[in-house]
């Protein structure tokens, strides 16, 4: 199995151009971050804080299905407790907003370095592959920004032990919650793209897949839990879409193999 025609490179040569691919990541994220450092009120009253206000666009969705389910008032509020922590947490948004936003671009410098290295066969295994794992991360931070947030902030700021708690949050451990949320969907749902390509190189099978179904989804709860707060709501919402991407990566994985047995055979019948 050949490997793609590249010039020859020395290690330091890949050390350097491996470095420069690094930088022009960093400097997208840089970029990225400096704009939303900039669009402060944009990016921590519409964006960061939106979840936090009965006003977002989930909890008007959720009124619109009943009026049991509209939200009138967050029974929190969020307090800074640090002299400098606002501007910390200005400044940690501001990078978590960078860092989404030059995804693509980062993602794409990545593979440019991975690609040439790569055998004929894996190259064409993982065509189309920027544009797959660019739209599952979308569709996850997303997912996790209006749906798994959403909920997880409502459930634990209505959650009391008596009604003389007042539930004063700290703002770092707001932003935190909702950056793990947001960040560790738009990760999980990369499922699909793995399995492709591992499917694409023979590794991964739908009978495996199949085989350990339940092993999986005792791992998908594990980390539905690691991710999302300490309430079963937030951990049954996002595990379902990724029990769904589940069972599709089994599909993928089986038309996968299916077309790479068949051209095997095809193969071996040119050759025989």
């Amino acid at each position: 199995m050949a490997k793609a025609q590249h010039k020859e490179m020395s290690f330091l040569d890949h050390l350097e151009e491996l470095r420069w691919h690094l930088i022009r990541s960093l400097i997208s994220i840089v970029v990225f971050s400096l704009v939303a450092f900039l669009a402060k009120d944009f990016i921590f009253q519409t964006i960061i804080l939106g979840p936090s206000k009965t006003d977002f666009w989930t909890y008007q969705m959720l009124c619109k299905l009943g009026p049991d389910l509209c939200i009138e008032k967050m029974n929190f509020s969020l307090q800074n407790r640090t002299l400098g922590g606002q501007f910390t947490m200005h400044i940690n948004a501001a990078f978590v907003i960078g860092l989404i936003l030059a995804f693509p671009y980062t993602f794409w410098e990545i593979w440019s370095f991975i690609k040439p290295g790569l055998y004929i066969k894996e190259q064409t295994a993982a065509s189309g592959l920027l544009f797959y794992v660019t739209l599952l991360f979308i569709s996850g931070v997303l997912f996790g920004y209006y749906i798994v947030s959403p909920m997880s902030i409502n459930f634990l700021a209505n959650y009391t032990l008596d009604p003389s708690i007042e539930n004063n949050f700290d703002l770092a451990s707001y932003i935190s919650t909702l950056t793990m949320m947001v960040l560790g969907s738009g990760l999980m749902f990369q499922l699909p793209v793995a399995v492709f390509i591992l499917s694409k190189l023979g590794v991964m099978t739908p009978d495996f897949m199949k085989a350990y179904r339940r092993h999986a989804i005792v791992v998908i709860l594990v980390v539905a839990a690691i991710i999302t707060p300490p309430d079963v709501l937030s951990q049954v919402v996002i595990s379902l879409p990724l029990f769904v991407l589940y069972e599709l990566s089994i599909f993928i994985s089986a038309s996968v193999n299916k077309k790479r047995k068949k051209k095997e055979e095809m193969q071996e019948l040119t050759y025989s």
